[in-house]
C-alpha cells in the first residue's frame, strides 16, 4: 500500500485528489494539508511514503518547501501544480530540486480534470513510490564555471560522450554536466522530458554550467565545450562527415515507445565513433538505452551505469546492468571525473577502458 499526504492550499482540490487517488486499491491517502508548515507536522505523525505537492501555496512557497524536504528528509514528490505546463521554469526547477515528476493541475473544472487525469495520475504515483531518495548536498551554483579548464581542448574531439536519461534525469545531467570543465569532450544527450521544456532546460544548463548547452538541430559538426540536447520528437543520432562527426535528427519511429530514444542515439555513436565514445545510462524507467549502450561496449566503448543507491529510478541502468551492457556502475557525484579522465586518456594516448 501507497501512502500518500496531498498538500494543497484548494480545499476541493485536496478533496477530489484524495476521491482520485483512492480509488486505486493500491493507494491510501492517509491525511491532506493546506499549507506546508502543516504539511511538516503530517509527515512526522503519518509517515507518508509520497507527497504530492501545489507549488504556489500561503506562508511557504512549494519550491522552498520541496528543497527542505530533499535536504531535511529526503521522499518522492508529485508536484501538481497549474504552473506545471504555463511555468516551464517553476517546474524545471522542481525536478532540479529532487521532485519525481509533474502533473498539470485543472484550473476550470478541477472535479472533470481531475477524474480525467486518473490514470496518469496514479502511474506517476506508482512510479515515484518505487524511487530511491538520499540527500541532495550540492549546493547551489550562482554563475558558470567559464573558467575552469583542464587542457583536455586540443584534443577532447576525440571522444564523443553520450548520455541517456529518463525520470530524475534532470538533476543528474545537471549535477553531472555541472562538474564538467569548458574543454570537455562533446556531449549527446536524450532526456525524456516533455516537449514544452526541453528549450528551457537546455538553457538553463547553458546559463549554470562551464559547457555551451543547445537543442540540437540538424547537420551541427559537434565541438568540445559543447551538449547537445535532442529535441522533442525526433531521434537524435550521430553521423560522421569526413574526419568531423554531425548531429542528424530523424523522424523514423519511435524505438521501445521512445521518440527521441536513447537506444537510437547509443547505436548511432557505437557506429560512428566506436571506441572513442563514452557511453553513460542515468537514472530512469524501463529499458530504453540498454541495448545502445550494449552496442558501444561491444565496439570497445567506456560504458557507465549510475549505480543503484543514487539512481531515482533504476529501471534503465538495471536493464543495461542485467544483459552486462556497462563496463562500470558509479555513483552520481562520480561520473563527471569518470568522463574527464577518459578525455585525458585520449589526450595522452593511454587506452581509453577504465575501472572503477
Amino acid at each position: 500500500m501507497i501512502r500518500v499526504l496531498v498538500v494543497d492550499d484548494s480545499a476541493l482540490m485536496r478533496k477530489v485528489m484524495s476521491e482520485v487517488l483512492s480509488s486505486d486499491p493500491q493507494i491510501d491517502v492517509v491525511a491532506t494539508a493546506s499549507d506546508p508548515l502543516i504539511a511538516r507536522k503530517k509527515i512526522k505523525e503519518f509517515n507518508p511514503d509520497l507527497i504530492t505537492l501545489d507549488i504556489e501555496m500561503p506562508k511557504l512557497n512549494g519550491l522552498d518547501f520541496l528543497e527542505k524536504i530533499m535536504r531535511l528528509r529526503p521522499m518522492p514528490v508529485l508536484v501538481v501544480s497549474a504552473f506545471a505546463e504555463k511555468g516551464s521554469d517553476v517546474a524545471l526547477k522542481a525536478l532540479e530540486l529532487g521532485a519525481i515528476d509533474f502533473a498539470t493541475k485543472p484550473t476550470l473544472d478541477v472535479k472533470g480534470g481531475l477524474f480525467a487525469m486518473r490514470d496518469e495520475l496514479i502511474g506517476k504515483v506508482k512510479a515515484a513510490a518505487a524511487a530511491s531518495f538520499h540527500p541532495r548536498h550540492r549546493p547551489a551554483r550562482t554563475k558558470p564555471l567559464r573558467k575552469k579548464l583542464s587542457g583536455l581542448r586540443t584534443r577532447a574531439a576525440r571522444r564523443v560522450v553520450a548520455i541517456g536519461a529518463s525520470t530524475g534525469g534532470v538533476y543528474a545531467l545537471t549535477d553531472i554536466l555541472s562538474d564538467l570543465p569548458a574543454d570537455a569532450p562533446p556531449i549527446l544527450i536524450t532526456q525524456h522530458i516533455s516537449g514544452v521544456f526541453v528549450e528551457r532546460f537546455a538553457q538553463r544548463l547553458d546559463i549554470s554550467t562551464a559547457l555551451s548547452v543547445t537543442v540540437a538541430t540538424n547537420g551541427k559538426r559537434i565541438m568540445p565545450g559543447h551538449a547537445y540536447l535532442a529535441p522533442p520528437g525526433q531521434h537524435l543520432i550521430l553521423a560522421r562527415s569526413g574526419g568531423h562527426f554531425l548531429t542528424r535528427l530523424v523522424d523514423s519511429p519511435p524505438v521501445g515507445g521512445h521518440r527521441p530514444s536513447v537506444d537510437a542515439l547509443f547505436s548511432s555513436v557505437a557506429e560512428c565513433v566506436g571506441a572513442a565514445a563514452t557511453g553513460i545510462l542515468l537514472t530512469g524507467m524501463g529499458k530504453d538505452g540498454a541495448k545502445g549502450l550494449l552496442k558501444m561496449r561491444n565496439a570497445g566503448a567506456m560504458t557507465i551505469c549510475q549505480n543503484e543507491a543514487t539512481s531515482l529510478i533504476y529501471g534503465m541502468p538495471r536493464a543495461a546492468v542485467v544483459i552486462e551492457a556497462a563496463d562500470v556502475e558509479l555513483p552520481l557525484d562520480k561520473i563527471a571525473g569518470f568522463i574527464i579522465n577518459g578525455a585525458r586518456s585520449a589526450a595522452s594516448g593511454k587506452p581509453a577502458r577504465m575501472s572503477a
